[in-house]
């Protein structure tokens, strides 16, 4: 089991519940859009927020950010230390920052006093993009042995200044190297590690790598907080992530959807029927499992593990309820009938 730290009021590490986190892509110093879009993240189940700081009008604006949001806010820092420094002054609730790229002992030192007097945790963020040359060089390119080995490098620098609030990512585009990369880590430290695939691309493959590489990390017990990156509006990553959450059984929160692929029996628009359930159930809070079947003669039997149900049939269907069929419904008046029923539970 990994070491627990805390963002702000999340624990992450120790057992926690793996959280869920975003990136904003608005400019910072915009305090409103900014403010709006943690907000929209905080409403689909984002935990901890991460912000880009790349100036000093960036950096100004962290405070004013917090004072209108809940969710523990994550300043990301490249190079200049003294940015990170000022948005420990505006009370952020932890920094991302590589130690190894911000200069000598004596600003390392720096942030992780800063950090330290507020009992801010910082992130070391190892990507595969921005490995250090010799690294590069020695292995050959982006491998996972090189990406650990980084990590322990700008690790060493934090603790040589007695700082060990510290989360560790290392990510990479390809699944395979980043998945080994994490395994690796887990071996060899009991820091809580921030999982994810980097630059996965629009949602489509976006999602497919992310399931497959922090689905792959979950199942094996590994990770303790989280972020789904894609090319698309971040509330898209929350969902994702959420899905991700489920899928791996790591988090039973919230309904969870299953239908079947149709085939030759289908007599309804399942595909749309699904889309619509699917829908109506991101505003369902209730831990349980909803089937939309194609098949009214199979539908219930497949689905028994289903909470409820809905299977349909010629011009109707059926609802059903933990493999039980509850009555027969006109095919306009399945969807309205299954949420009835759901509201009931």
């Amino acid at each position: 089991m990994t070491r627990q730290i805390h963002v702000g009021n999340v624990p992450v590490g120790g057992g926690a519940p793996v959280s869920i986190q975003s990136m904003t892509n608005t400019l910072t110093q915009d305090v409103e859009a900014t403010a709006a879009q943690i907000r929209r993240l905080e409403e689909a189940g984002c935990e901890i927020v991460r912000v880009a700081v790349p100036d000093w009008e960036a950096a100004r604006a962290v405070g004013k950010i917090k004072q209108r949001i809940s969710i523990p806010l994550v300043v990301d820092i490249h190079f200049d230390y003294k940015l990170a420094l000022a948005c420990v002054e505006e009370g952020c609730d932890a920094v991302r920052i590589n130690p190894g790229n911000i200069g000598g002992p004596e600003r390392v030192q720096a942030v992780a006093d800063a950090c330290k007097g507020r009992n801010l945790p910082i992130r070391i963020g190892v990507n595969g993009g921005s490995l250090e040359k010799p690294l590069l060089e020695k292995y050959g390119g982006v491998t996972p042995e090189a990406l650990v080995e980084s990590a322990f490098g700008h690790i060493r620098l934090l603790e040589e200044q007695g700082f060990q609030d510290i989360c560790v990512s290392l990510k990479s585009s390809s699944v395979p190297v980043t998945m080994r990369a994490y395994q690796l880590m887990s071996m060899k430290s009991d820091y809580p590690l921030h999982i994810g695939i980097t630059e996965t691309g629009t949602p489509r493959m976006g999602i497919l790598k992310s399931a497959v590489g922090i689905g792959g990390l979950l199942a094996l017990g590994i990770g303790d907080t989280m972020r789904v990156s894609l090319s698309a509006d971040p509330v898209e990553e929350v969902y994702a992530a959420r899905d991700i959450l489920k899928a791996a059984g790591v988090r039973r929160e919230g309904p969870e959807l299953i239908a079947c692929p149709t085939c030759g029996r289908t007599r309804i628009d399942l595909i749309r029927l699904a889309g619509e359930v699917e829908e109506r159930l991101k505003t369902v809070d209730k831990p349980i499992t909803v089937a939309v079947m194609g098949c009214a003669v199979n539908g219930p039997g497949e689905a028994r593990a289903a909470d409820v149900g809905i299977a349909g049939g010629v011009e109707e269907g059926l609802l059903f309820r933990k493999g039980e069929i509850v009555k027969k419904v006109p095919q306009d008046r399945l969807v309205e009938e299954l949420f009835s029923l759901i509201e009931k539970l």
